[in-house]
């Protein structure tokens, strides 16, 4: 009897019964940035600096894609003081070695940013990790794949997308796999 575990089942019967292969799908990693600090009011909303819970949630969530074995072959942030230190402390947990790519552009970025910042990414990535902020991670996700949830900091939400080139990135036509959230772990 063969055993048919439900990652394998998820990864390879899901795909061939809709056409596509493994092969032929991305994944993409949204991350809204861990928890930020308030404690300076005189520093503005952009220099803001992770919180102690931040600096310790940002590993977990790293630690979290290695043991799922989501390690991202591409790590794109916000220049935000908060979400590049997220990913710097999410690339140590992963012993990501390739460049943090940050970029002005996902501060206060729509949905509709995220969705063209993927869309450049070259088609040999097969797994995106976007760190950013909200509302435009809650947005992003539920123009992609339909679903309205809730993404506190330091939440890592994994969507599929049926393509095998990120210029192809499509709305609502993408594969919802989960959100974790640093509390629920």
């Amino acid at each position: 009897m063969v055993e048919i575990r439900t990652r394998d089942f998820v990864s390879f019967f899901i795909p061939a019964v809709c056409g596509f292969r493994e092969e032929e799908m991305k994944t993409l990693l949204l991350m809204r940035h861990a928890k930020s600090s308030w404690d300076d009011e005189s520093l503005a909303d952009f220099d803001r600096p992770l919180a102690g819970r931040g600096k310790r949630d940002a590993p977990r969530m790293g630690k979290l894609l290695v043991g799922l074995e989501l390690v991202p072959d591409l790590i794109v942030a916000s220049t935000a003081r908060r979400a590049e230190k997220t990913a710097e402390l999410v690339a140590q947990a992963l012993s990501y070695e390739g460049k943090i790519h940050l970029t002005d552009e996902l501060y206060h970025a729509s949905a509709e940013t995220y969705v063209e910042l993927a869309r450049q990414t070259e088609p040999t990535v097969g797994t995106l990790l976007m760190i950013g902020h909200n509302p435009g991670i809650e947005e992003a996700i539920d123009l992609l794949c339909g679903i309205g949830d809730m993404m506190p900091t330091g939440a890592i939400a994994c969507l599929r997308l049926p393509i095998d080139d990120w210029k192809l990135v499509a709305e609502d036509e993408n594969e919802f796999q989960e959100i974790w959230r640093p509390k629920e772990l």
